[in-house]
């Protein structure tokens, strides 16, 4: 997917376009879908890829939507992250290469991760 900041700009929201183009990270707690409990899936902001289902997600305590795998490993890369003077990996939507979150090894089985996401790089789809 080939847009340029410009176009991300004017297409996301202000709070989208942080996390997703500039990797920034929002508030624990404050976030939108950090508490949601509905049965649905989350798709990217950006580009609307399907991402995670309500059935992996969990609450990791960390104030940030929490899942234990994504609905499909193609759809999430990553990538070391030394930001912040720590070693991280950080996880990119496949599709659109926006900055999500990142994973980390302290999840729940069955697969002990936790990919914690920020919520400004998700969209919600409820299922009916």
């Amino acid at each position: 997917m080939k847009k340029t900041e410009d176009e991300w700009e004017k297409e996301l929201d202000a709070e989208a376009y942080k996390v997703l183009r500039q990797k920034a990270t929002e508030m624990p707690f404050r976030n939108k879908y950090f508490n949601n409990k509905k049965e649905g899936i989350y798709v990217c902001a950006g580009c609307k890829k399907t991402l995670f289902s309500s059935e992996a997600k969990f609450d990791s305590g960390t104030g940030w939507p929490s899942f234990f795998e994504p609905v499909d490993e193609k759809c999430l890369s990553s990538e070391t992250d030394n930001s912040h003077g720590v070693q991280r990996r950080e996880v990119l939507c496949s599709n659109c290469k926006g900055h999500l979150g990142h994973i980390f090894e302290d999840g729940p089985q069955p697969t002990g991760m936790r990919f914690c996401i920020n919520s400004a790089a998700l969209d919600f789809k409820e299922k009916k």
